[in-house]
Protein backbone atom coordinates (compact mmCIF):
# COMPACT_ATOMS: atom_id res chain seq x y z
CA UNK A 1 0.00 0.00 0.00
CA UNK A 2 1.31 3.47 -1.16
CA UNK A 3 2.79 5.49 1.66
CA UNK A 4 0.01 9.26 1.52
CA UNK A 5 1.92 12.13 0.69
CA UNK A 6 1.34 13.92 3.43
CA UNK A 7 2.99 11.36 5.96
CA UNK A 8 6.28 11.33 3.23
CA UNK A 9 6.20 15.04 3.93
CA UNK A 10 6.33 14.89 7.71
CA UNK A 11 8.65 12.04 7.92
CA UNK A 12 10.90 14.58 6.07
CA UNK A 13 10.57 17.22 8.24
CA UNK A 14 10.88 14.98 11.34
CA UNK A 15 14.39 13.73 9.85
CA UNK A 16 15.26 17.19 10.05
CA UNK A 17 14.13 17.89 13.26
CA UNK A 18 15.74 14.96 14.82
CA UNK A 19 18.72 15.44 12.95
CA UNK A 20 19.05 18.73 13.88
CA UNK A 21 18.95 20.79 10.91
CA UNK A 22 15.72 22.49 11.98
CA UNK A 23 15.93 23.43 15.90
CA UNK A 24 13.82 24.53 18.95
CA UNK A 25 12.28 27.77 18.21
CA UNK A 26 12.76 27.84 14.42
CA UNK A 27 10.11 28.24 12.19
CA UNK A 28 9.12 26.14 9.36
CA UNK A 29 8.18 27.36 6.08
CA UNK A 30 4.96 28.69 5.15
CA UNK A 31 2.36 26.26 3.24
CA UNK A 32 2.87 27.78 -0.66
CA UNK A 33 6.66 27.42 0.30
CA UNK A 34 6.43 23.98 1.15
CA UNK A 35 3.75 22.97 -0.88
CA UNK A 36 6.09 24.23 -4.11
CA UNK A 37 9.32 22.40 -3.06
CA UNK A 38 7.90 19.42 -2.59
CA UNK A 39 5.30 19.31 -5.20
CA UNK A 40 2.20 18.81 -3.26
CA UNK A 41 -0.95 20.26 -2.63
CA UNK A 42 -1.85 23.03 0.52
CA UNK A 43 -3.93 20.27 2.19
CA UNK A 44 -1.47 17.67 2.25
CA UNK A 45 0.99 20.40 3.69
CA UNK A 46 -1.50 20.41 6.55
CA UNK A 47 -2.02 17.23 6.91
CA UNK A 48 1.74 17.05 7.83
CA UNK A 49 2.03 19.64 9.74
CA UNK A 50 -0.93 18.07 11.82
CA UNK A 51 0.57 14.90 12.15
CA UNK A 52 3.46 16.81 13.44
CA UNK A 53 1.73 18.92 15.51
CA UNK A 54 0.34 15.95 17.21
CA UNK A 55 3.39 14.32 17.73
CA UNK A 56 4.32 17.34 19.74
CA UNK A 57 7.35 18.13 17.27
CA UNK A 58 6.00 21.78 16.42
CA UNK A 59 3.08 24.12 17.47
CA UNK A 60 1.24 26.44 15.42
CA UNK A 61 0.38 29.95 16.44
CA UNK A 62 -2.07 32.10 14.62
CA UNK A 63 -1.76 35.41 13.87
CA UNK A 64 0.63 38.11 11.41
CA UNK A 65 3.97 36.75 13.55
CA UNK A 66 2.88 33.23 13.65
CA UNK A 67 3.25 29.86 12.12
CA UNK A 68 4.68 26.39 13.05
CA UNK A 69 7.66 26.34 14.88
CA UNK A 70 10.01 23.46 16.49
CA UNK A 71 9.29 22.61 20.11
CA UNK A 72 11.42 20.81 22.13
CA UNK A 73 9.87 17.76 23.53
CA UNK A 74 9.79 17.63 27.74
CA UNK A 75 10.80 14.39 28.62
CA UNK A 76 7.21 13.59 30.49
CA UNK A 77 6.07 13.62 26.27
CA UNK A 78 8.65 11.25 25.05
CA UNK A 79 7.75 8.89 27.86
CA UNK A 80 3.78 8.48 27.59
CA UNK A 81 4.76 8.10 23.67
CA UNK A 82 6.99 5.09 24.22
CA UNK A 83 4.51 3.50 27.05
CA UNK A 84 1.74 3.75 24.31
CA UNK A 85 3.93 1.87 21.76
CA UNK A 86 5.21 -0.73 24.60
CA UNK A 87 1.68 -1.07 24.98
CA UNK A 88 0.11 -1.74 21.49
CA UNK A 89 3.69 -4.19 21.00
CA UNK A 90 2.85 -5.78 24.27
CA UNK A 91 -1.07 -6.18 23.26
CA UNK A 92 -0.03 -7.23 20.09
CA UNK A 93 1.95 -9.92 21.87
CA UNK A 94 4.85 -8.98 19.44
CA UNK A 95 6.99 -8.30 22.90
CA UNK A 96 6.64 -10.99 25.71
CA UNK A 97 6.25 -9.84 29.49
CA UNK A 98 9.63 -11.46 29.92
CA UNK A 99 11.46 -9.38 27.10
CA UNK A 100 10.03 -6.53 29.38
CA UNK A 101 11.10 -7.36 32.37
CA UNK A 102 14.93 -8.21 30.85
CA UNK A 103 14.64 -4.71 29.53
CA UNK A 104 13.67 -3.59 32.95
CA UNK A 105 16.17 -4.99 35.03
CA UNK A 106 19.09 -3.77 32.08
CA UNK A 107 18.00 0.16 32.85
CA UNK A 108 16.55 -0.11 36.67
CA UNK A 109 18.96 -2.28 38.42
CA UNK A 110 22.03 0.42 37.49
CA UNK A 111 19.08 3.09 38.07
CA UNK A 112 19.20 2.05 41.25
CA UNK A 113 22.55 2.06 42.27
CA UNK A 114 23.38 5.57 40.75
CA UNK A 115 20.41 6.83 43.32
CA UNK A 116 22.62 5.37 46.01
CA UNK A 117 25.27 7.37 45.08
CA UNK A 118 23.31 10.51 43.53
CA UNK A 119 19.84 10.43 45.72
CA UNK A 120 19.49 14.04 48.13
CA UNK A 121 17.68 14.34 51.04
CA UNK A 122 14.82 15.38 49.29
CA UNK A 123 14.45 12.38 46.96
CA UNK A 124 14.89 9.58 50.58
CA UNK A 125 11.67 11.73 51.87
CA UNK A 126 9.81 10.82 49.11
CA UNK A 127 10.96 7.31 48.44
CA UNK A 128 9.79 7.00 52.33
CA UNK A 129 6.45 8.63 51.53
CA UNK A 130 5.86 5.59 49.15
CA UNK A 131 6.49 3.45 51.81
CA UNK A 132 3.02 1.11 52.67
CA UNK A 133 2.59 2.29 56.17
CA UNK A 134 1.76 5.80 54.91
CA UNK A 135 -1.98 6.16 54.06
CA UNK A 136 -2.45 5.47 50.17
CA UNK A 137 -3.11 3.51 47.70
CA UNK A 138 -0.88 0.84 46.97
CA UNK A 139 -0.76 0.35 43.62
CA UNK A 140 -0.11 3.96 43.32
CA UNK A 141 2.57 4.23 46.12
CA UNK A 142 4.23 1.54 44.77
CA UNK A 143 4.52 3.39 40.84
CA UNK A 144 5.77 6.44 42.77
CA UNK A 145 8.30 4.41 44.51
CA UNK A 146 9.71 3.24 40.98
CA UNK A 147 9.33 6.75 39.79
CA UNK A 148 11.31 8.51 42.76
CA UNK A 149 13.93 6.02 42.43
CA UNK A 150 14.46 6.46 38.49
CA UNK A 151 14.38 10.67 38.90
CA UNK A 152 16.99 9.87 42.18
CA UNK A 153 19.62 8.25 39.61
CA UNK A 154 20.24 11.56 38.32
CA UNK A 155 19.83 10.67 34.55
CA UNK A 156 16.89 11.62 32.90
CA UNK A 157 17.03 9.42 29.78
CA UNK A 158 16.84 6.27 32.34
CA UNK A 159 12.69 7.61 33.42
CA UNK A 160 12.47 8.47 29.96
CA UNK A 161 12.60 4.78 28.65
CA UNK A 162 12.51 2.78 31.87
CA UNK A 163 8.97 4.48 33.68
CA UNK A 164 7.17 3.41 30.80
CA UNK A 165 8.28 -0.13 30.80
CA UNK A 166 7.14 -0.06 34.41
CA UNK A 167 3.90 1.10 33.81
CA UNK A 168 2.81 -1.06 30.98
CA UNK A 169 4.19 -4.20 32.99
CA UNK A 170 1.85 -2.72 35.80
CA UNK A 171 -0.97 -1.11 34.42
CA UNK A 172 -1.18 -4.83 32.16
CA UNK A 173 -0.76 -7.08 34.82
CA UNK A 174 -1.09 -6.14 38.37
CA UNK A 175 -3.65 -3.38 38.54
CA UNK A 176 -6.17 -5.42 39.82
CA UNK A 177 -5.12 -8.81 39.65
CA UNK A 178 -1.95 -9.21 42.26
CA UNK A 179 -2.07 -12.10 44.58
CA UNK A 180 -2.82 -11.20 48.01
CA UNK A 181 0.56 -11.41 49.85
CA UNK A 182 2.10 -9.57 46.86
CA UNK A 183 2.06 -6.45 48.14
CA UNK A 184 3.53 -7.35 51.49
CA UNK A 185 6.71 -8.84 49.51
CA UNK A 186 6.86 -5.39 47.72
CA UNK A 187 6.83 -3.58 50.76
CA UNK A 188 9.75 -5.44 52.48
CA UNK A 189 11.65 -5.58 48.90
CA UNK A 190 11.17 -1.56 49.19
CA UNK A 191 12.19 -1.21 52.32
CA UNK A 192 16.04 -2.77 52.02
CA UNK A 193 16.19 -0.62 49.04
CA UNK A 194 15.79 2.09 50.36
CA UNK A 195 17.47 1.00 53.37
CA UNK A 196 21.02 0.98 50.90
CA UNK A 197 19.93 3.94 48.93
CA UNK A 198 20.00 5.80 52.23
CA UNK A 199 22.82 4.21 53.69
CA UNK A 200 24.69 4.70 50.04
CA UNK A 201 25.28 1.24 49.17
CA UNK A 202 25.62 1.45 45.52
CA UNK A 203 26.37 -2.03 45.15
CA UNK A 204 23.88 -3.59 47.70
CA UNK A 205 21.04 -1.27 46.09
CA UNK A 206 21.77 -2.77 42.59
CA UNK A 207 21.81 -6.33 44.14
CA UNK A 208 18.13 -5.66 46.26
CA UNK A 209 17.26 -3.70 43.54
CA UNK A 210 17.99 -7.23 40.95
CA UNK A 211 16.42 -8.99 43.33
CA UNK A 212 13.09 -7.11 43.85
CA UNK A 213 12.50 -7.55 40.04
CA UNK A 214 13.58 -11.34 40.24
CA UNK A 215 10.29 -11.49 42.80
CA UNK A 216 8.25 -9.73 40.55
CA UNK A 217 8.97 -11.72 37.58
CA UNK A 218 7.10 -15.05 39.06
CA UNK A 219 4.46 -13.17 39.96
CA UNK A 220 4.36 -11.38 36.24
CA UNK A 221 4.57 -14.83 34.62
CA UNK A 222 1.95 -16.36 36.92
CA UNK A 223 -0.68 -13.61 35.93
CA UNK A 224 0.11 -13.75 32.13
CA UNK A 225 -0.73 -17.34 31.93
Amino acid sequence: MAVPAYENLAADLRDRIVAGELRPGDRLPVEPELSTRYGVSRSTVREALRLLASQNLISTVRGVSGGSFVVAPRPEQISDYLRTGFGLLAADTQITVDQLLEIRDLLEVPATGLAAVRRSEADLDELRGTLFDVPGERYEQNKRFHAVLLRASGNPLLEVVARPIFQVLDERFLRERAPGTFWNDVDRDHREILALVEAGDEAGAREAAHAHLGHLRGTYLAIEK
